[in-house]
């Protein structure tokens, strides 16, 4: 079994505030003791950090869900409670975090040490400390902590190489990672030898270094997830040239130049922006004796159907076996590396906004709907929050969540639909009567 894994679905569940506190002073000689009940303390967050010795999603195989602690309760004599620490979650460089809901990217991270917070914990309720007036000097009011962010959430492992091999299998991109590179990928004389992407470092005579990403072979319909498809097609999307390495002995049966136009259309109908990337042809297996013809063949091919102004890409003879042509394909590729800026993964349209916690105004507050019992039920999400954080122990708590009901114009609303005095609302599990 591969121990490569670069895709994974996990949740995640930021702390709880902790609930604020009810107290009062009980001091010796200080008469009329007023409120003395402290705040919750911050839940933790769920926050992403890239570790560079970190290469495949293998620890999130098995381990799919992540809870940071909730914050501790209010304390008396107006002490705080302790704020909970944060979960720190380790991922590879290269990891592309999206919700998995909407299937926005959330970040992608790439840099050794980057952050983000995924998930927020909620703030500490507030004790009755907070609640007291002029008019109101002993309240016995307290909230409930905010509920953390909760949220679900697909990685996707994209490894950073800067030249990515790609082309039909049993070509020799194996053969050529292993002799540029001190990498030991797997060689066999079949198809699909090279399961997982395997990375080297290349160094060539004039000092220059870059990395190399060896992909598991394509064939026809791999962009519709033929073979081992779409699995690994999204590891090209990092890199900023691409070698196509070609049979030209055609050892296989196949047109070395059929199996060019073969490749980048499914590189093509994967992502077109993939076309975008500079590319270098490696006619491979040059030791052979008809790979001169052939290479002569795919060139005056390749020729016609460039129109003049084309700029045909460049095409290196090579022999991975006799390590013939290596230097010179190596210098040609460092040389389109420093001039081959970064490409633009995600455009605006697929990031995620920069997170908002707040309530939006164009949001309603509240919506209401008949449940089949014929009662009334109230939803959204700054009511659910509102409802979430009443504590519902104390009586003047109830009668201030009644206030805010109000206050939004929940009454009305349901007055408006046809509620009767009597009627059943639902929050949630919770149920009251309406009174008209």
């Amino acid at each position: 079994m591969s121990m490569f894994l670069d895709t994974a679905k996990i949740k995640v569940k930021a702390g709880n505030g902790g609930d604020g506190m009810v107290a009062f002073r009980r001091e010796k000689y200080v008469p009329n003791g007023g409120p003395w009940g402290g705040d919750g303390g911050r839940g933790g967050n769920v926050v992403f950090v890239v570790d560079e010795g970190l290469r495949t999603l293998m620890d999130f195989r098995y381990n799919r869900h992540f809870k940071a602690q909730s914050g501790e309760k209010g304390m008396t004599k107006g002490m705080h409670g302790r704020g909970a620490e944060d979960l720190i979650v380790h991922v590879p460089q290269g990891t592309t975090v999206r919700d998995a809901e909407t299937g926005k990217v959330l970040t992608d991270l790439i840099e050794n040490g980057q952050e983000f917070i995924v998930a927020r914990g909620g703030r500490g309720g507030r004790g009755n400390i907070r609640f007291a007036t002029p008019k109101n000097p002993a309240p016995e009011i307290s909230e409930n902590g905010e509920p953390g962010q909760e949220r679900e959430l697909q990685l996707e492992l994209k490894i950073l190489a800067d030249v990515g091999l790609v082309g039909f299998p049993s070509v020799g991109k194996s053969t050529l990672l292993s002799v540029i590179t001190s990498a030991k990928p797997k060689i066999g004389a079949y198809h699909f030898t090279t399961i997982v992407p395997n990375l080297g470092m290349v160094r060539t005579q004039s000092g220059e270094s870059f990395a190399v990403a060896d992909l598991p072979g394509l064939i026809e319909g791999a962009s519709q997830g033929v073979g081992l498809g779409t699995q690994f097609l999204r590891h090209i999307e990092r890199t900023r040239v691409i070698l196509h390495v070609i049979d030209m002995s055609a050892s296989e049966g196949r047109d070395p130049y059929e199996d060019y136009l073969a490749i980048n259309k499914e590189l093509e109908s994967y992502n077109l922006r993939l076309m975008e990337r500079p590319q270098i042809i490696v006619a491979n297996k040059m030791d052979m004796p008809e790979s001169a013809e052939n290479l002569k063949i795919f060139k005056e091919k390749l020729a016609a159907n460039y129109d003049e102004f084309d700029e045909l890409p460049q095409i290196f003879p090579i022999s991975s076996l006799t390590k013939q042509g290596l230097s010179t394909l190596l210098d040609a590729t460092a040389e389109l590396l420093d001039k081959t800026p970064e490409f633009l993964l995600y455009d605006e349209s697929e990031m995620e906004e920069e997170a908002y916690y707040g309530f939006d105004e164009d949001t309603p507050a509240f919506e209401i709907s008949r449940a089949d019992d014929a009662a009334w039920v109230l939803s959204g999400d700054k009511l659910e929050k509102l409802f979430t954080m009443t504590n519902f122990d104390r009586e003047e708590a109830v009668m201030k969540f009644a206030r805010q009901l109000r206050g939004m114009g929940v009454d009305e609303a349901l007055r408006a639909r046809g509620a009767k005095d009597g009627d059943l609302v639902r929050i949630g599990k919770f149920e009251f009567e309406f009174v008209d």
